[in-house]
């Protein structure tokens, strides 16, 4: 358990923060299905880690722990290993996420892949073969992951690939973003409302690739600067064109009263006088990742919200909404609802203090309850489940000042 404590209501300094875990996963996996290029400011994150080793990996069987993206995006790339048989299997809570989807897919470019011990959920056992079939169809509204493990599947296949979507897309910037890295490498992806086209990667001479600092972990920042009475904060590497949907954050957060000003390959974040608003109403259907600091966020500025597009959650490395919902109600808040899909948050009570975060497993959840240590101190049991996703965020966190007490 660490407590957290912020003596000054300032957030001053600069940091440098690691490469997206988005751009990193999937640029290693479209490298291992064509051919090596160098990747520059690679995530160090947990997950990018386990990808790496899953890769380079020679057993029979390999335990992703945690990682969704792995799970998901090498059950594809085992899938095309010619006479290849592997078992992907996972932490407790990956035993109970859903990876049917996908598999029904795989199958039906007839792949063999059958479930260990639940019917829809890892283990799974994938036996690899050459990949003939061009033709795919396959829900879109519940995760992006499985769409874009099939598009970088399509790179590799000789014959390319056609992926025909029953329903809407849901979480669309990730997509692009993969349409996007898959060109980026010479590939070609046409995104269609209903139909996603991906040629086959002719192009072998892959140029080197340097991935953009990560944009969800600005995001607790910015939730620090909201809550904030001063700030003067640069974190570098960030691009105003950015191909990472939660870019958007930088827009969404005007709302809370932070100005972002794009200088020398960075951010900085900055107070403005904007008047912020009691209530907000917010449709994160492209950006379900940041649900939790903006929550936090609300919670901490005693606003009114309305958070919508949702329903992603769910299949996370917890139950996001139930615990976001459990954890806010510890602070003694006026109401708090959630959907299968919303969330809805009224209070204008004095927050609780003294309060102990519980953290699921999730990475998100400890990292989205610090900034209200700038209200009172926070504590946030099993911290170091951040390293998911930021390895360095506790040490990022004492260099702009805050005090971390670190107790068994």
């Amino acid at each position: 358990m660490f407590k957290i404590t912020k003596k000054s209501k300032s957030i001053e300094g600069v940091l440098n923060i690691s490469g997206s875990k988005s751009e990193s996963n999937r640029l290693l996996i479209l490298r291992a299905f064509t051919s090596y290029f160098d990747i520059k400011n690679i995530s160090d994150s947990d997950d990018t880690n386990v990808m790496i080793s899953a890769i380079n990996s020679n057993q029979e069987e390999i335990d992703i722990g945690h990682a969704g993206t792995a799970m998901r995006f090498l059950t594809s790339y085992f899938s095309t290993i010619n006479n290849s048989s592997v078992i992907l299997t996972g932490s407790k809570r990956m035993k109970e996420r859903p990876i049917s989807i996908l598999v029904d897919a795989l199958r039906e470019l007839e792949v063999e892949i059958s479930y260990i011990k639940n019917e829809g959920y890892p283990p799974i056992k994938i036996k690899g073969k050459e990949i003939n079939k061009k033709q795919v169809k396959l829900p879109a509204n519940v995760s992006s992951q499985y769409i874009t493990s099939l598009m970088m599947l399509g790179v590799s296949l000789q014959n390319g690939l056609v992926i025909n979507l029953s329903t809407e897309i849901t979480s669309l910037p990730y997509i692009e973003m993969t349409k996007k890295i898959i060109e980026r490498i010479g590939g070609n992806v046409k995104l269609k409302s209903n139909q996603i086209l991906i040629d086959s990667l002719s192009n072998k001479k892959i140029p080197n690739q340097l991935v953009e600092s990560d944009w969800s972990s600005a995001s607790y920042f910015y939730s620090m600067v909201a809550l904030s009475d001063l700030s003067d904060l640069t974190l570098k590497t960030y691009y105003k064109d950015s191909i990472q949907g939660d870019s958007d954050l930088a827009e969404i957060y005007k709302k809370f009263g932070v100005k972002t000003t794009y200088i020398n390959n960075g951010i900085h974040l900055s107070k403005s006088d904007d008047k912020i608003e009691k209530k907000i109403s917010l449709d994160l259907s492209n950006n379900p990742d940041l649900a939790q600091t903006i929550v936090v966020t609300c919670l901490g500025l005693q606003i009114d919200c309305d958070i919508y597009g949702l329903q992603t959650l769910k299949i996370k490395e917890t139950d996001r909404l139930i615990a976001l919902k459990s954890e806010i109600e510890k602070f003694g808040v006026d109401k708090i609802e959630v959907t299968e899909s919303s969330l809805h948050l009224e209070n204008k009570s004095q927050l609780k203090s003294n309060i102990s975060i519980d953290t699921y497993d999730d990475h998100r959840m400890a990292m989205s309850f610090v900034p209200l240590s700038l209200l009172d101190p926070i504590k946030i049991n099993d911290p170091l489940v951040v390293t998911k996703s930021y390895v360095s965020f506790w040490d990022h966190l004492e260099k702009i000042g805050f005090e971390i007490s670190k107790n068994k």
